[in-house]
């Protein structure tokens, strides 16, 4: 009986993030309808067009869109302590009716 060799699995490295040229260059091609634009801008149905004025109007929109990922990363902490605080209370909403009705019976 002998022991069967595992192959080690080698998985590839992961890709380098975009440099600030390919966001440059990607925002530089969108079109004023991409969706990214709309939600630069609190939400708002119209965004604006991407800029034509030269990469500090482009910067200004990659770094609005970088606050953009702290706030839903924001909400999602705030979510998950809600979610935590409504199934507490849910649990203790749950013994509060079994004592009720145990007291009623």
């Amino acid at each position: 009986m002998g022991s069967k060799s595992k192959k080690r699995v080698v998985l590839p490295s992961r890709p380098e993030p975009p440099t600030v040229e390919q966001i440059v260059e990607d925002m530089s091609q969108a079109e004023p309808q991409d969706p990214v634009f709309s939600i630069l801008e609190d939400g708002t149905a119209q965004g604006p067009a991407p800029p034509s004025d030269g990469s500090a109007a482009q910067f200004q929109q990659v770094r609005r869109l970088v606050e953009l990922g702290e706030r839903l990363r924001e909400s999602g902490g705030k979510l998950r302590l809600q979610r935590e605080e409504l199934e507490s209370v849910g649990r203790t909403l749950q013994h509060d009716i079994t004592q009720v009705e145990s007291q009623t019976q």
